[in-house]
């Protein structure tokens, strides 16, 4: 594999990824976005994988790996478990409408181009031009968790916010040395972990998982 073709798929994966953080602005259930962050972590992996091919960074393909089996199998089972287990609404509430928050996606976009640019123009890496697509990733990560009323589906803008950091570390430096990649993998995961036992506890007091309900709450008391 050459290394424009390598370019040229890279961005191409990258812009799957960037359109899989705007379907989890556009999505309306959650199973949906359970899938779109399946397929972004997917995405993410092929792309991890094909820069080492290219870069000859052997430890790039254990982060693809890594990568696909966690936020591709593990991350979403849980996150599906949870939701089944705690019969939580299909349907997803939002604090702003779709089409504003949509608009608002668009100009962290715009923003996160004009803000790389300096990078991208001193860069020599094949990735540079992928940076852009990684913050902007992070910035509607960021959006998903300010824009929707539900602990499951901010904790799902919160991994997709992560996505977008690895994007990013990979796009600038070739990724993170792979001791500090393992260490954020388990961190991840166990993250999971104690956030499904933390809303179980939250539901089973609470009987919801509706942030406005656990702030009518907060001023009840």
């Amino acid at each position: 594999m050459t290394t424009n073709l390598a370019a040229q798929i890279n961005g191409v994966l990258a812009a799957l990824i960037l359109l899989t953080a705007f379907g989890l602005l556009a999505q309306r259930r959650i199973y949906g976005m359970l899938h779109l962050f399946a397929l972004q972590g997917l995405f993410l992996s092929v792309s991890t994988a094909i820069v080492g091919y290219t870069a000859g960074l052997h430890h790039l393909y254990v982060s693809a790996v890594l990568t696909l089996i966690l936020k591709v199998f593990v991350l979403p089972y849980i996150l599906y478990a949870l939701v089944h287990k705690l019969h939580i609404r299909k349907e997803v509430e939002d604090l702003v409408n779709i089409p504003t928050t949509m608009l608002i996606g668009i100009a962290l976009v715009i923003f996160s181009y004009h803000l790389t640019a300096p990078v991208r123009e001193l860069s020599t890496l094949i990735t540079k031009s992928t940076l852009a697509v990684a913050l902007s990733t992070v910035m509607l990560g960021f959006l998903v968790m300010i824009t929707r009323k539900k602990a499951v589906t901010q904790i799902i803008g919160f991994l997709a916010l992560e996505n977008g950091l690895f994007f990013a570390a990979t796009s600038a430096t070739y990724g993170m040395p792979l001791v500090v990649e393992l260490g954020v993998a388990l961190d991840i995961l166990i993250a999971a972990f104690i956030f499904g036992l933390f809303f179980f506890q939250i539901r089973t007091t609470f009987d919801s998982l509706d942030l406005k309900e656990m702030e009518k709450l907060k001023e009840e008391d």
